[in-house]
């Protein structure tokens, strides 16, 4: 049998009052209860802690070593469980986010502007990644949350669907194209293309449109960044394939865009989360922030979801 928290508070108290009567109307607990209480840790710990006599009650030599222990067991239990309420309650605690580039700028500062009002003594770490970076985080426990698109291990991490994105023709102010209402892939391919590098989700997209197509593109220059794409295509140095939220990230100025079709790309965003470990309380918090914001987000940069 162990030793309970509710017998170690009893030997304290006895001890800083020094009777039992009184340490009883402390802990509102009858004498008796009391008692029994005492004798049960005495029993656990192999021999008495008190000197019973009709001078009062004295601690033995054994318990006079205990007390300062006893007493700092019950002080690391008290704030444990005062630890634990924090972080229920989100007065401590952090939460790490993976994003694609797209939605860690265009997206989640107003998220996280709200969320920090809320909950102002939480950490928040973001991290804004390739898709398969963001599996990488989300899946070894590294990310709270990923906002990406359908992650490839199904097994390890669940998505939950908030977005439709779409990918559209982007060409500088006065392109050809843009006197069309849409614009083809096949339209598209006829001119030089501005491409992110191939490890990115957009460009894997656009591979398997591709590929589909049976067509090539005439790569005039691979980036990293979106908003390189933009200010070079605005330069005219080429037209570009990008997904409708880009626009949330990049300059619009010398750029115009069309639908792309032939095939229309659908491009799912959604939330990430891993279905081996559940999240913590303040994780939860980010999650109920980030659907409410999907919520009453207008999207006006992105010109296919308004």
């Amino acid at each position: 049998m162990g030793i309970s928290i509710k017998q170690l508070k009893a030997f304290i108290e006895i001890s800083t009052s020094g009777s039992f009567v009184e340490a009883s109307e402390n802990l509102h607990l009858s004498q008796p209860a009391l008692s029994i209480s005492i004798k049960k840790l005495e029993s656990v710990v192999g021999g008495p802690l008190f000197n019973r006599s009709r001078k009062g009650i004295q601690l033995t030599p054994e318990g006079k070593r205990f007390l300062p222990v006893a007493m700092r067991l019950v002080s690391d239990w008290d704030s444990a469980l005062d630890d634990l309420s924090r972080l229920f309650n989100k007065q401590v605690g952090r939460v790490s986010l993976a994003a694609l580039p797209t939605l860690a700028a265009g997206f989640l500062p107003a998220v996280l502007a709200d969320f920090k009002q809320q909950y102002p003594n939480l950490e928040i770490s973001v991290h804004d990644l390739l898709a398969s970076q963001i599996d990488e985080l989300v899946s070894e426990g590294r990310a709270d949350i990923g906002l990406s698109v359908q992650p490839r291990n199904s097994e390890t991490m669940q998505f939950e669907p908030l977005i439709e994105d779409h990918f559209v023709a982007v060409c500088p102010t006065g392109h050809p194209l843009l006197r069309q209402e849409e614009v083809s892939w096949h339209e598209l391919l006829a001119y030089p293309i501005i491409d992110l590098y191939k490890m990115s989700s957009t460009r894997q997209a656009i591979e398997r449109v591709l590929g589909d197509l049976g067509r090539e593109m005439d790569l005039f220059c691979e980036v990293s960044q979106i908003g390189t794409v933009g200010r070079m295509v605005a330069e005219g140095l080429g037209v570009s394939a990008l997904p409708s939220l880009s626009f949330l990230q990049i300059s619009k100025e010398g750029l115009g865009w069309r639908p792309l079709v032939s095939p229309r790309v659908p491009r799912q965003l959604g939330i990430i989360t891993p279905t081996r470990t559940p999240l913590s309380a303040a994780a939860e918090a980010m999650l109920s922030k980030i659907r409410e914001h999907v919520k009453l987000a207008k999207w006006e940069s992105a010109p296919l979801l308004q």
